[in-house]
Formats: C-alpha cells, structure tokens, sequence
C-alpha cells in the first residue's frame, strides 16, 4: 500500500484509536470487580450497580451527542468526549471512598458515550462505498481495548518489580496507575485529533449534508419506530445489548466463582472474548456483499448458542469453556458492525445522527440496566441463572433477526 492510499485512511485511523481507549477504560472495571470488592467490602450488586451507572450515562449520550455533531460537527464532539473521559480517568489517581469511584465512573460514562453514535456517522460519510468494511476495522481496532485490558489488569496486581517500583510512587493503589496512562492518552489523542481531521473532512463530513426545512423535533424521532421492521430490529439489539453488557461486565467472576477458575485464568479467556474480534472485518465485509440479515442471524446464533453452552457447561473446566468463550466473541463482535450498517442505511438521512442515538441510547439503555440486574440476581441465587437470563435474552435477538430476516 502506497502513501497516498494509506492517507486515505487516516481518519478511520484517528476515531478507531480513540474508541480503543474508550474501550480499554470500559473494560478495565470488570477484572477488577474481585479487587474493587475486597478493598471497598461491597457486593455484586454494588459493583454492578456502579458498572450500570457507568453504561447508564454512556446511553443517556448517544442521542444528544448525534444530535448536537449535526450542528456544531462530529469531530468537536468526538475529540470533547475524549477529553472528558480523559479528566475522569485522571480523577481515579488517589485512593478515595467508593462513591468517589463511582462518580468518576460516571464521568468517563459521559465521555466515552459522546463518541459511538458521532463516529459511525462520520465514518459512512468519509467511506460510504466501503462502510461495512470500515465500520468492520473501526469495532475490530476498539474492540481490542478490550485484549488489553484486562491483560492491563493482571499485569498490574502481580507487577514485576520494575513496574512495580515505578506504581509504588503513585499516591493511590497499584491499579489506579492504569486509569492515569489512560487519562493522559484520551486528552493528548483529542488534540491530535481536532487539530488534524478537520484537514482531511471532504465537504459535508463533518455535519452531514445542510437540512432543508425546520430541524427534527422530539416528534420526527420517535415517529421512526412506525416502521415495523425498524422497531423490531432495535428489539434484537436492544436484546443483544442487555445480554453482551451483561456477560461482559461479570464474565471474570462468572469464571471464578460459578466455574471455580482461578482469577489469573478467569481474565485469560476474558482477554479471549475480546481477541476474536477481527471477525469484524470479515462479517462486515460479507454483509457489503451477501446482505446484512444473513450475517447478523449467523452471528447472533452462534453467540446465543455459545451462551447457552457457558451456563450449561460451567463446570467443564478451562479448555471448554475457553473455546465458549471465543464461540460467545466471535458471533457478538460478528454481529456488532453490520447493525451499525443496517441502521445507517435504514434511517433518512435528514434524521441519521439523531434517529441513530435514539436507537443506540435505548440498545445500551438496556445494557446500562444489565450489569446490576446480574449482579443483583447472582447476589440472590448464584450466577448461573444470571447468566441464563442473558443466553434467553441472546436467542431472542437471534429469533428476531431471523424473522426479519425471513420477510425480507
């Protein structure tokens, strides 16, 4: 690839880089729900709780923030974002009380959920003969935040002593140090990026084509979900949503608790969730080119199938379960890119940033309310029939996607 091509690619580039560090900072909490519960003394429901918070204002964003990209442009927002969630990692450097935690979970919340709905956008503007393929690369680079991560957490509790001598001279616990690298990257990433991708914007990127007539009220919004096939397909994800969330905000104790993992190994196949996700860049390619319905009830059936089989075979030791957990990674990261194609495709035009954080604030609304439903159920009757609720909320989205699928 010559230097010109490659230039053609470096806004993807940019917002992928950015959305990697939303989603090291998202999934760096999970692995440390054991930790965090030691060192604070509070439960499963506690922890979900905060976890739910977190998510509850990252959806909150996704309507204004595509609301507000039409007018003032997507990369002010996506670069602000950045800068928020930057500040709020960077609040986490002291050791404090657990409520202090919590809000600073909510402002990283805040910034993170200010990016999603505004990139997909920008993205299909930039790439729009390609944008299953660059949507695919885009969740596939974020995606791996989520590799990191915890691998980023294991390393810091049993720290080498080189890294361990350079921990030892924050002022709070060992882990906080991952919060600060992070923190100091998302604001300097939002300044490179608002200083240069407005170079590289064709005209009409940046805020979409000028509207003609009044802009969209509350009403125009909502009067998208007339459209029977709209409304069922946010269903499905909202569905999926509710389920992934879930899984991914208690997979590490899952592992450890129900299936008598030791920590180390729990994040080791947590880490393999998050390491398949190159399948976005093949199932976003295949729906450009066979449709998007039949990739999206493969992925989401293979995904509740392997769901299905971790609550089933919870005590089937780390091999089984390893090769679950890739099966449950493959078909939810499979899935993940060619949604965002369909809605983008699926919404006018005149309503696209608003209509698709509309549709994204109720899909993770409902993973915002899975954390602490599974916390709170796992508190009362043990994790596997926590679990189970979330491998019946997959096969419904599954079933869903299918009749539309269908009737097509």
């Amino acid at each position: 690839m010559n230097l010109g091509r490659a230039r053609e690619y470096d806004v993807l580039v940019l917002t992928s880089l950015v959305w990697f560090l939303g989603k090291f900072v998202r999934y760096a909490f999970p692995p440390l729900f054991e930790p965090l519960q030691a060192s604070y003394g509070v439960s499963n429901a506690a922890v979900g709780a905060a976890f739910s918070g977190f998510m509850a204002v990252y959806a909150l964003l996704q309507f204004p923030s595509g609301a507000v990209a039409d007018r003032v442009g997507a990369v002010r927002v996506i670069a602000t974002g950045a800068a928020v969630a930057g500040a709020g990692a960077l609040a986490l450097l002291f050791d404090t009380p657990f409520a202090v935690l919590a809000v600073a979970m909510l402002v990283i919340g805040a910034g993170t959920g200010a990016h999603k709905t505004v990139a997909v956008r920008l993205l299909s503007r930039m790439y729009p003969a390609r944008t299953g393929r660059a949507l695919g690369a885009y969740d596939t680079f974020g995606a791996l935040g989520g590799v990191a991560a915890p691998a980023a957490v294991t390393l810091v509790l049993a720290a080498p002593p080189a890294l361990e001598a350079m921990l030892s001279r924050l002022p709070g616990a060992d882990w906080r140090g991952l919060f600060v690298v992070t923190g100091a990257a998302a604001i300097g990433l939002a300044a490179v990026f608002v200083g240069h991708v407005p170079k590289r914007l064709p005209e009409g990127t940046d805020r979409g084509p000028e509207r003609e007539g009044p802009e969209p009220s509350a009403r125009d919004y909502l009067g998208l979900f007339e459209d029977r096939r709209l409304a069922a397909f946010v269903l499905a994800t909202i569905a999926f949503s509710f389920a992934y969330n879930g899984a991914v905000a208690f997979l590490p104790l899952y592992l450890s608790r129900a299936a008598d993992l030791s920590t180390a190994t729990a994040n080791l196949l947590y880490s393999g969730l998050f390491a398949v996700t190159f399948v976005q860049l093949v199932s976003g390619d295949l729906s450009d080119r066979l449709g998007r319905f039949p990739v999206m009830v493969a992925a989401l059936s293979l995904a509740a199938a392997a769901l299905v089989g971790v609550v089933a075979g919870a005590g089937s030791g780390p091999v089984v379960l390893g090769a679950l957990v890739v099966a449950f990674g493959l078909g939810s990261h499979g899935f993940r890119p060619v949604r965002g194609a369909y809605l983008v495709e699926a919404l006018p035009e005149r309503l696209a940033g608003g209509g698709l954080g509309v549709t994204r604030t109720l899909l993770m609304g409902a993973g915002a309310l899975a954390p602490a439903t599974v916390g709170a159920v796992a508190d009362a009757t043990g994790f596997r029939l926590a679990f189970g609720l979330l491998a019946a909320a997959l096969a419904l989205a599954a079933v869903v996607a299918a009749g539309l699928w269908a009737t097509e």
